[in-house]
């Protein structure tokens, strides 16, 4: 699926509308058929990743260690 393309003249035109429905992979803005710009979302802050992911991955094995065995003493 490509990026969503508009035309500078229709742009200016919808701007508002689009600003509310812009998504993550945003909207190339073109002049004579050439990109110019791109509006992509506002990011959100870190804070708001948190727990984002639950349910959508699997852990497999020790997350806390790195499987290497060492000695602090040598």
């Amino acid at each position: 699926m490509s990026m969503k393309q508009i035309g500078a003249a229709r742009f200016k035109e919808q701007c508002l509308s689009l600003l509310d429905a812009v998504d993550p992979e945003g909207i190339v803005i073109t002049k004579h058929g050439k990109p110019v710009a791109r509006l992509i979302p506002f990011a959100s802050d870190s804070a708001s990743l948190i727990g984002s992911l639950t349910g959508k991955l699997d852990i497999k094995g020790e997350i806390l260690s790195t499987g290497v065995r060492w000695d602090a003493e040598r």
